[in-house]
């Protein structure tokens, strides 16, 4: 997939926006964060298996997280160089969304 495609898709979006959007033109750890919040972890897992970068590894974090694995989701928060979260799933998943939309309506 394109990568420009999906940052023309969120550009300027809110979390509710990303919240109603089709995966279309979806991508990286915005996609995996999409299936994430549908309540299809083997998806977004798929998807964040995928994605080499810091941001996909906190969105990999995330994901053992709430798969109940302390140990695994320990690992690639050091990867993403990010604090282990102690917060809710909810909120934590609220605030990777909000953090990655922030960035792509960054002015380039």
């Amino acid at each position: 997939m394109d990568e420009g495609k999906g940052d023309d898709v969120v550009a300027g979006m809110t979390i509710a926006e990303f919240e109603a959007v089709e995966a279309t033109g979806l991508n990286g750890p915005l996609l995996a964060l999409w299936w994430a919040g549908r309540g299809d972890w083997m998806r977004a897992h798929e998807v964040a298996q995928e994605i080499e970068t810091a941001d996909g590894a906190w969105v990999h974090a995330y994901l053992h997280r709430v798969e109940g694995d302390p140990f695994n989701a320990a690992y690639w928060y050091r990867r993403a160089g990010r604090p282990v979260a102690k917060g809710g799933l909810r909120e934590e998943w609220a605030s990777i969304v909000e953090d990655l939309l922030g960035r792509e309506r960054a002015p380039g």
